[in-house]
């Protein structure tokens, strides 16, 4: 069949605009291969051969910030300082909050995935997600029925997955479990729908799905050797910018509906605690558009699914190998049955192992600013306009001149120095896992309540024990938060 002179024309670009492509990977995987920085850092970075002794990059990265001598690092290649020094990341978040923006270089990364939702904007745009969500968050009622949704889904859906597994003599991939048991959360507490992941038999959620893909390859784009390589497959709709596209689409499908469905059974009435009725009645008031309800959605899932199952996948990692732990919580939570939201604001030993297993395995490994003006770091490191610098919570948890010469020990008795052993908090510039300064999580409290309430039910009723690789060595995979690659095959035994 002969094509018409448009058509032709019109596969002829596309071939060349493909070789253009493929051209310019290769010149920029041989820009990556060259030395063009003779330092040891930015050589091992360029070649990959930190490989050779470290699984994880975080890890080699901490490697290096426990040797520098001022806590921070420069990747010259990158045009990115690193640090693990709390008084860099105090004025980075609170001193120089102004001059350290999230920045269009980070916007334009993750902008198809979250838009304007509260983590990739800055100034007006932030500051208003801010105080929405700051008073949506506070409310006691919001908090009140997170809780009961949590301790529902614990009771109803999470623990008959687990006694299922145990009569059965199964493996169960507990990070599965618990990303599912988050994504169900979640969408109850925010948006009052039931996606019903965690329901017996583990139904495949095209949504929960997309969600992954779509946050996996967002944080596939930061790795390419120049941005200008993935904006221009997404231009031509190619490779894993494509699958990208298709991801994000069945999100948007998932955001819209949830939107629909709420105007359906209105958001006005006072019963209404989810926070996609709230902040709906908020938007209307302020005369806000469809995307930004869109943005808030993914926003919310972004945040409460994520974190959550990462924080417990790694807490269930630790307490397999350190059953004593296990046995402490349970002597602390007693036998009451069912526990009460006061009665976990009680419990100080879980409070620190919850706190101890985020030190060594923060869900959010490292978090980039960008300096708008030349500026000095308290350490003395000179950053020039325009420079990334990054703050990293995974190697600051393993800093001896922050924890001590035992850092990279699980010890949550660490955190119980207060009065009569009480858990006693620490500086959040020396613990940012939950950041610090003026965008300090609002959720904090919420998940932290959450992933007490779920390790308590867990521990009481059954001993985890972790099969596989990521029993030794946990090896992650790449994403926006903390996930360990091949998930977290467990056995999992009903006690006596």
């Amino acid at each position: 069949m002969d094509l018409s002179w448009g058509a032709r024309c019109a596969g002829a670009v596309y071939l060349a605009l493909s070789f253009c492509v493929v051209a310019l990977g290769v010149v920029l995987q041989i820009i990556r291969w060259w030395p063009w920085c003779g330092c040891h850092v930015c050589r091992a970075y360029m070649t990959g051969s930190w490989a050779r002794a470290y699984t994880n990059l975080c890890d080699w990265y901490a490697h290096l910030l426990r040797e520098s001598p001022t806590e921070t690092i420069d990747v010259h290649v990158l045009g990115c300082t690193v640090t693990a020094n709390p008084a860099n990341v105090e004025h980075m978040l609170k001193v120089g909050f102004d001059n350290f923006p999230k920045g269009k270089p980070f916007a334009a990364l993750l902008g198809d995935l979250l838009g304007g939702g509260i983590f990739n904007v800055d100034g007006d745009a932030w500051s208003h997600q801010r105080k929405m969500a700051s008073f949506e968050l506070g409310s006691v009622a919001v908090r009140s029925h997170a809780y009961k949704i949590v301790a529902q889904e614990v009771e109803t859906r999470l623990m008959p997955i687990l006694a299922g597994g145990a009569d059965g003599g199964l493996v169960i991939d507990l990070q599965d479990v618990f990303r599912r048991f988050a994504f169900d959360t979640i969408c109850k507490i925010s948006f009052g729908l039931d996606p019903g992941c965690l329901e017996q038999g583990m139904p495949v959620s095209e949504a929960a799905v997309a969600f992954d893909t779509a946050t996996r390859l967002s944080a596939i784009r930061a790795l390419a050797v120049s941005p200008l390589l993935w904006k221009m497959k997404r231009m031509l709709n190619v490779g894993t910018e494509r699958e990208l596209k298709k991801a994000i689409k069945v999100v948007d499908g998932l955001a819209v509906a949830m939107i629909r469905e709420r105007r359906k059974q209105g958001v006005a009435s006072a019963k209404r605690n989810d926070l996609l009725s709230r902040f709906m009645a908020s938007a209307r008031e302020v005369g806000e558009e469809d995307r930004f309800l869109r943005d808030i959605v993914v926003s919310f899932l972004l945040a409460g699914r994520d974190t959550i199952s990462s924080g417990l996948t790694t807490l269930f990692m630790f307490l397999s190998k350190n059953p004593a732990v296990a046995a402490a919580m349970r002597a602390e939570t007693g036998s009451r049955r069912p526990v009460t939201y006061e009665h976990l604001k009680g419990l100080h030993y879980t409070h620190a192992v919850i706190h101890e297993n985020l030190r060594l395995f923060p869900p959010v490994q490292f978090d980039s600013k960008f300096c708008a003006a030349a500026d000095v770091l308290p350490d003395g490191t000179y950053v020039g306009a325009g420079s990334r610098v990054m703050y990293h919570p995974y190697a600051m948890g393993r800093m001896p001149s922050i924890w001590g010469a035992d850092c990279e020990a699980f010890r949550p008795e660490r955190w119980l120095t207060g009065p009569g052993g009480a858990f006693a908090p620490v500086s959040l510039y020396k613990y940012p896992v939950f950041q610090a300064g003026l965008r300090v999580c609002l959720g904090k409290e919420l998940a932290v309540t959450e992933m007490k309430a779920v390790s308590v039910a867990v521990v009481r009723a059954f001993d985890v024990e972790v099969v596989g690789e990521n029993a030794c060595a946990p090896k992650f995979a790449p994403g926006l938060t903390a996930s360990l690659s091949g998930g977290l095959p467990v056995r999992v035994m009903r006690r006596v």
